[in-house]
């Protein structure tokens, strides 16, 4: 079977850029969704803990239950029913409607709607939001938003930051109407964090950075970091084929002289994607994938027991004309994973 090996200095190196960019490790909230990018809530999570973050993001209450006993804060992004409590746990409410199933006593952050137009109450809401969770006895720990293209150069970062500073405003004015004490205050994703020259809010959500990859980092000079995750596979089979024979479904690769080819075991059930076959995929070490890649396994030129399928996702995610995140967050959770 494939395996999946993190690094653990490279981890740590990521979360003191952070960390320092952030002003703390205190300010610095883990984003630990779909199954840690793919790297593994659990392993990832205790690294965290080892390295002294007390925060975490989550997409539901599984996944806080999971982690529990490794943070002291836990923000759940999207969650609509909740039958456990705990005072660890902070629920992110997505509309005013959200309001009617959150649990008497509960934690809440309210997501604002500053432009991404996804998920949130409107700006002019927030009163509303505020006397509705009062009304149910809930309270409110935080009030937040979410930047549509903090990694693009565009003026979108510059509108949304200016937006949520009004916002921030207006929950000063409703805390001190309310005689309430101020919630926390966030904004920043990876990519915000970093182009943020003085960061002031309370604490910093960050995903994909902590795990190596900041897209479009030439373009605003963001610090390099680190990837964490290698992809590894063993070989099933070696065999050598002659000049003019074809390997694989469709016969796509076809050998222009006598080579040796192995067979090892990750496919695309394992979440190693087919290639669209118009861009050759090469390892590390430089070999090449023939053909097409299977369901459970794919051919390289070479016959190394164990090959690094890769070590740093990007120049796949350019094979895929896609992101970094989609391709760590597509491999299958079953993959073992070691930390080294």
């Amino acid at each position: 079977m494939p395996k999946i090996l993190l690094n653990k200095e490279n981890l740590f190196y990521n979360l003191e850029q952070i960390s320092q960019k952030a002003t703390s490790k205190d300010k610095v909230a883990v984003v630990l969704k779909d199954n840690a990018y793919g790297h593994g809530i659990l392993e990832i999570g205790k690294l965290a803990n080892e390295f002294g973050i007390k925060k975490a993001v989550v997409r539901t209450l599984d996944d806080a239950l999971k982690i529990e006993k490794l943070f002291d804060y836990i923000l759940i992004l999207a969650e609509k029913s909740f039958h456990t409590y705990s005072h660890t746990f902070h629920i992110a409410i997505n509309s005013l409607e959200d309001i009617k199933n959150i649990p008497e006593n509960a934690n809440v952050h309210i997501k604002v709607d500053t432009g991404m137009h996804r998920n949130g109450i409107l700006p002019n809401q927030l009163e509303k939001a505020f006397l509705g969770l009062l009304e149910k006895k809930i309270t409110i720990t935080g009030v937040f938003t979410h930047h549509k293209g903090a990694d693009e150069l565009s003026t979108n970062f510059f509108w949304q930051k200016a937006v949520f500073s009004r916002v921030k405003e207006d929950v000063k004015r409703i805390c001190e109407k309310l005689l309430l004490p101020l919630p926390a205050l966030h904004s920043c994703n990876s990519a915000a964090l970093f182009r943020t020259s003085q960061f002031d809010e309370d604490f910093a959500r960050v995903g994909i950075a902590t795990y190596g990859y900041l897209d479009n980092a030439g373009v605003f000079n963001f610090p390099k970091l680190k990837p964490v995750m290698s992809l590894w596979a063993n070989k099933l089979s070696t065999r050598e084929l002659k000049k003019g024979q074809s390997v694989g479904y469709g016969g796509t690769f076809t050998a222009k002289e006598n080579m040796i080819v192995s067979t090892y075991d990750i496919g695309y059930g394992d979440g190693f994607l087919r290639l669209n076959e118009k861009d050759s995929y090469t390892t590390p070490k430089g070999y090449r994938v023939l053909g097409r890649v299977s369901m459970d396994n794919l051919s390289l030129d070479t016959d190394e027991e164990k090959v690094c399928i890769f070590d740093d996702v990007t120049a796949l995610s350019k094979v895929h004309n896609t992101i970094t995140y989609e391709i760590t967050t597509t491999l299958n959770p079953n993959i073992e994973k070691e930390i080294i």
